[in-house]
């Protein structure tokens, strides 16, 4: 039996790229229980060489649960771990809600737009 509210939600699109030696992740899609491994390698793939700095881009996220919250506090403190840093950026209104009524903005800088993210 196939479930039909699976098959119409599309996956998690992650695109990257670095912007001054930061890691830019740009998110399309819902990120749920689903997706949770591939956002969790795609954050935590850094070279521990180098101490990882790294903007997420929620702008293309329309859905977030607890899943998504719990890779980033992970993400996160391996990050704070190695010396690094895990920002977030352009979250929709629904997904800041999320992040502001979890606590998660006051743990992870939370920017309206990738460019101030980078900047601050």
């Amino acid at each position: 039996m196939t479930d039909p509210h699976r098959a119409a939600r599309p996956g998690l699109l992650v695109g990257h790229r670095a912007v001054d030696g930061i890691w830019v992740l740009t998110l399309h899609g819902d990120i749920d229980h689903d997706v949770k491994g591939d956002l969790t390698k795609a954050l935590l793939s850094f070279d521990s060489a180098t101490p990882p700095r790294t903007v997420v881009d929620l702008s293309g996220v329309t859905f977030m649960d607890s899943a998504g919250i719990n890779v980033f506090l992970t993400a996160h403190q391996a990050m704070t771990d190695a010396q690094g840093w895990l920002r977030i950026a352009g979250a929709q209104p629904s997904v800041l809600r999320l992040l502001e009524l979890v606590g998660v903005d006051r743990v992870i800088s939370c920017h309206p737009t990738v460019e101030q993210a980078l900047t601050d």
